[in-house]
């Protein structure tokens, strides 16, 4: 299976995949190309959520419904950013417009301390 940059999948997130009930959730992959070329074992995302947040510019980035193909709109919680195991991944969901992908990739930056 290979991972791509902005790419949102859904995946298990539980802390351990055996423990019930699972929680599934999408999430955006935000690592670098490289390492997923690589076929690196593990990859970095920020998970989504529906629950919107008007007032969190920094901290979230919205995909308005119909950009992608989720059923709802989604906040991209920039600051969950965290790593999986690639056994996680379930399925895609689709991909994030370039637009939204480059907000993502500064808003990265600026919570990382990265500028």
């Amino acid at each position: 299976m290979l991972i791509r940059n902005s790419e949102i999948w859904m995946a298990y997130l539980n802390t351990r995949i055996e423990s019930k009930p699972v929680l599934t959730r999408p999430v955006l992959v935000v690592q670098s190309n490289m390492l997923n070329n690589a076929y690196h074992p593990t990859t970095i995302i920020c998970p989504l959520t529906a629950n919107i947040q008007k007032d969190a510019e920094i901290l979230r980035v919205n995909i308005p419904l119909g950009m992608t193909n989720l059923k709802a709109s989604h906040d991209i919680m920039i600051d969950q950013v965290r790593t999986i195991g690639n056994n996680r991944f379930i399925r895609k969901l689709g991909d994030l417009p370039e637009e939204l992908a480059h907000q993502v990739k500064q808003n990265l930056s600026i919570i990382l301390g990265i500028t």
